[in-house]
């Protein structure tokens, strides 16, 4: 399957509810050929209006830990679960993931990341472990396939809770060290 195929499939998509109230698919952005994959759960608002992920202000303060850590947003691809936003950004539903996830992974098969990085717990529970405690296990790395994952907070509860921004820059800092080992 080429990206173009898999970016129209999903633009088409007819699968769940949520196609009917969305303004745009959210297909995802970013290096084709990234190092690193950063997943998300769902879409919210402003990326709905814009067909682009990680856009408002969750997204804004996400690219400043980027920044932060020296990691050029262009050089990783950013995607969510579902490419579709839920109705009042509720946390998708498990029937949804299911109609979407295929999207995914289809993704990871194009791109071949050698590290993916969920944000927040949603991505963590469906993609690492479906106990997965992000409170606890956040910045924790798993050996999944071919793939080494870890999750950090989702940019809107460091929002919410500026408290745990300090453990979303350590967590931010590995995740530079590794991409840099991989990368010499």
């Amino acid at each position: 399957m080429t990206w173009e195929e898999l970016e129209k499939q999903c633009n088409e998509c007819t699968k769940c509810e949520l196609c009917k109230t969305r303004t745009n698919t959210v297909f995802g952005c970013g290096n084709r050929n990234a190092d690193i994959m950063f997943i998300g759960e769902a879409p919210g608002e402003k990326e709905d209006l814009s067909g682009t992920p990680f856009v408002g202000r969750a997204g804004q303060l996400f690219d400043k830990y980027l920044e932060a850590v020296g990691i050029e947003r262009e050089d990783v691809y950013i995607a969510n679960m579902l490419k579709c936003r839920p109705p009042k950004n509720r946390d998708p539903l498990p029937s949804e993931q299911d109609m979407c996830i295929e999207y995914l992974r289809d993704q990871i098969r194009l791109i071949k990341p050698k590290m993916i990085v969920c944000l927040g717990r949603i991505s963590a529970m469906r993609l690492i472990d479906p106990n997965y405690k992000i409170t606890v296990q956040h910045g924790q790395w798993v050996r999944k396939g071919n793939f080494d994952m870890t999750a950090v907070f989702h940019p809107s509860l460091l929002l919410r809770d500026p408290r745990k921004k300090e453990d979303m820059l350590t967590d931010m800092k590995e995740i530079k060290r590794r991409l840099d080992l991989i990368r010499s």
